[in-house]
Protein backbone atom coordinates (compact mmCIF):
# COMPACT_ATOMS: atom_id res chain seq x y z
CA UNK A 1 0.00 0.00 0.00
CA UNK A 2 1.32 3.43 -0.86
CA UNK A 3 2.29 5.65 2.09
CA UNK A 4 -0.09 8.37 0.89
CA UNK A 5 -3.01 5.91 0.85
CA UNK A 6 -2.04 4.50 4.25
CA UNK A 7 -2.07 8.02 5.77
CA UNK A 8 -5.62 8.59 4.57
CA UNK A 9 -6.91 5.19 5.70
CA UNK A 10 -5.24 5.30 9.10
CA UNK A 11 -5.36 9.03 9.80
CA UNK A 12 -5.35 8.99 13.60
CA UNK A 13 -2.48 9.16 16.06
CA UNK A 14 -4.39 6.67 18.20
CA UNK A 15 -5.77 3.23 17.39
CA UNK A 16 -8.40 3.58 20.11
CA UNK A 17 -11.73 4.53 18.56
CA UNK A 18 -14.36 4.86 21.29
CA UNK A 19 -17.77 3.55 20.26
CA UNK A 20 -20.46 6.25 19.96
CA UNK A 21 -22.82 5.73 22.92
CA UNK A 22 -26.04 5.89 20.87
CA UNK A 23 -24.71 3.24 18.47
CA UNK A 24 -23.68 0.98 21.36
CA UNK A 25 -27.09 1.46 23.00
CA UNK A 26 -28.85 0.12 19.87
CA UNK A 27 -26.68 -2.99 19.92
CA UNK A 28 -26.92 -3.42 23.67
CA UNK A 29 -30.72 -3.31 23.52
CA UNK A 30 -30.61 -6.42 21.34
CA UNK A 31 -27.67 -8.33 22.83
CA UNK A 32 -27.48 -7.20 26.50
CA UNK A 33 -23.69 -7.20 26.74
CA UNK A 34 -21.87 -8.34 29.87
CA UNK A 35 -18.21 -7.78 28.91
CA UNK A 36 -16.16 -5.11 27.11
CA UNK A 37 -12.63 -6.56 26.74
CA UNK A 38 -11.18 -3.60 24.78
CA UNK A 39 -11.87 -0.66 27.05
CA UNK A 40 -10.29 2.14 28.97
CA UNK A 41 -11.47 3.30 32.38
CA UNK A 42 -13.02 6.30 30.60
CA UNK A 43 -14.80 4.62 27.68
CA UNK A 44 -15.92 1.18 28.92
CA UNK A 45 -19.40 0.15 27.84
CA UNK A 46 -20.08 -2.66 30.34
CA UNK A 47 -19.69 -2.98 34.08
CA UNK A 48 -17.21 -5.80 33.47
CA UNK A 49 -14.37 -4.64 31.25
CA UNK A 50 -10.67 -5.11 30.56
CA UNK A 51 -8.16 -2.38 29.81
CA UNK A 52 -4.97 -2.66 27.78
CA UNK A 53 -3.14 -3.38 31.03
CA UNK A 54 -5.58 -6.22 31.87
CA UNK A 55 -4.99 -7.73 28.40
CA UNK A 56 -8.42 -8.93 27.28
CA UNK A 57 -6.76 -11.19 24.71
CA UNK A 58 -5.33 -13.34 27.51
CA UNK A 59 -8.61 -13.66 29.47
CA UNK A 60 -11.41 -16.19 29.09
CA UNK A 61 -14.72 -14.76 27.87
CA UNK A 62 -16.65 -17.96 28.56
CA UNK A 63 -20.31 -17.44 29.40
CA UNK A 64 -20.27 -13.75 28.49
CA UNK A 65 -22.07 -11.72 25.85
CA UNK A 66 -19.13 -9.70 24.60
CA UNK A 67 -18.95 -6.35 22.84
CA UNK A 68 -15.61 -5.88 21.08
CA UNK A 69 -14.41 -2.63 19.53
CA UNK A 70 -10.74 -3.60 19.21
CA UNK A 71 -7.68 -1.39 18.92
CA UNK A 72 -7.57 -1.00 15.17
CA UNK A 73 -3.82 -1.52 14.98
CA UNK A 74 -4.27 -5.15 16.04
CA UNK A 75 -7.59 -6.21 14.53
CA UNK A 76 -6.50 -9.61 13.22
CA UNK A 77 -5.57 -10.91 16.69
CA UNK A 78 -8.83 -9.60 18.17
CA UNK A 79 -10.97 -11.12 15.40
CA UNK A 80 -9.18 -14.44 15.91
CA UNK A 81 -9.88 -14.20 19.67
CA UNK A 82 -13.60 -13.58 18.91
CA UNK A 83 -13.60 -16.62 16.62
CA UNK A 84 -11.80 -18.80 19.18
CA UNK A 85 -14.04 -17.77 22.09
CA UNK A 86 -17.15 -18.47 20.03
CA UNK A 87 -15.92 -21.97 19.17
CA UNK A 88 -15.08 -22.71 22.82
CA UNK A 89 -18.84 -22.39 23.39
CA UNK A 90 -21.20 -20.52 25.71
CA UNK A 91 -20.03 -17.16 24.40
CA UNK A 92 -21.66 -14.71 22.02
CA UNK A 93 -19.34 -12.09 20.56
CA UNK A 94 -20.31 -8.93 18.68
CA UNK A 95 -17.41 -7.05 17.14
CA UNK A 96 -17.34 -3.56 15.61
CA UNK A 97 -14.57 -3.33 13.02
CA UNK A 98 -13.69 -1.67 9.74
CA UNK A 99 -15.44 -3.43 6.83
CA UNK A 100 -12.23 -4.65 5.23
CA UNK A 101 -13.63 -7.52 3.22
CA UNK A 102 -10.44 -7.87 1.22
CA UNK A 103 -8.33 -8.98 4.20
CA UNK A 104 -7.23 -12.51 4.91
CA UNK A 105 -8.62 -12.43 8.48
CA UNK A 106 -12.06 -11.43 7.15
CA UNK A 107 -12.22 -14.59 5.06
CA UNK A 108 -10.48 -16.92 7.55
CA UNK A 109 -12.54 -16.01 10.61
CA UNK A 110 -15.57 -13.90 9.75
CA UNK A 111 -16.82 -15.65 6.62
CA UNK A 112 -15.98 -19.00 8.20
CA UNK A 113 -17.87 -18.59 11.48
CA UNK A 114 -19.91 -15.39 11.78
CA UNK A 115 -23.65 -15.85 11.96
CA UNK A 116 -24.36 -12.27 10.93
CA UNK A 117 -22.66 -9.24 9.39
CA UNK A 118 -24.31 -5.82 9.60
CA UNK A 119 -22.75 -3.26 7.26
CA UNK A 120 -23.11 0.20 8.80
CA UNK A 121 -24.63 2.86 6.54
CA UNK A 122 -22.41 5.94 6.45
CA UNK A 123 -19.38 6.58 8.64
CA UNK A 124 -19.50 6.29 12.41
CA UNK A 125 -18.30 9.25 14.47
CA UNK A 126 -15.90 7.77 17.00
CA UNK A 127 -14.25 9.33 20.02
CA UNK A 128 -10.51 8.76 19.99
CA UNK A 129 -9.18 10.97 22.74
CA UNK A 130 -7.68 13.69 20.59
CA UNK A 131 -11.00 14.77 19.07
CA UNK A 132 -14.44 14.28 20.58
CA UNK A 133 -16.18 13.38 17.33
CA UNK A 134 -14.06 11.98 14.55
CA UNK A 135 -15.65 10.45 11.45
CA UNK A 136 -14.00 7.14 10.73
CA UNK A 137 -11.81 7.11 7.61
CA UNK A 138 -13.32 3.71 6.75
CA UNK A 139 -16.70 1.93 6.54
CA UNK A 140 -17.68 -0.16 9.57
CA UNK A 141 -19.27 -3.54 10.12
CA UNK A 142 -20.81 -5.27 13.10
CA UNK A 143 -19.95 -8.97 13.08
CA UNK A 144 -21.85 -11.45 15.26
CA UNK A 145 -20.28 -14.73 16.35
CA UNK A 146 -23.14 -16.72 17.86
CA UNK A 147 -26.76 -17.43 17.10
CA UNK A 148 -28.06 -19.15 14.00
CA UNK A 149 -26.10 -19.29 10.77
CA UNK A 150 -28.12 -18.84 7.61
CA UNK A 151 -26.57 -21.62 5.58
CA UNK A 152 -22.99 -21.86 4.37
CA UNK A 153 -22.22 -18.21 5.13
CA UNK A 154 -23.33 -15.42 7.44
CA UNK A 155 -26.50 -13.41 7.03
CA UNK A 156 -25.48 -10.03 5.62
CA UNK A 157 -27.59 -6.90 6.03
CA UNK A 158 -27.18 -3.16 6.52
CA UNK A 159 -27.91 -1.13 9.63
CA UNK A 160 -28.37 2.51 10.50
CA UNK A 161 -25.79 4.40 12.54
Amino acid sequence: MLNKTRKVMFSSKSDEWGTPQSFFDKLNKRFKFTLDPCATHENHKCNKYYTKEDDGLSKSWKGETVFVNPPYGDIKRWVKKCYDEYFLGETMVVVLIPARTDTKYWHEYIMEAASEIQLVKGRLKFENGENKQNSAPFPSAVVVFGGLRWGPGPRVASMER
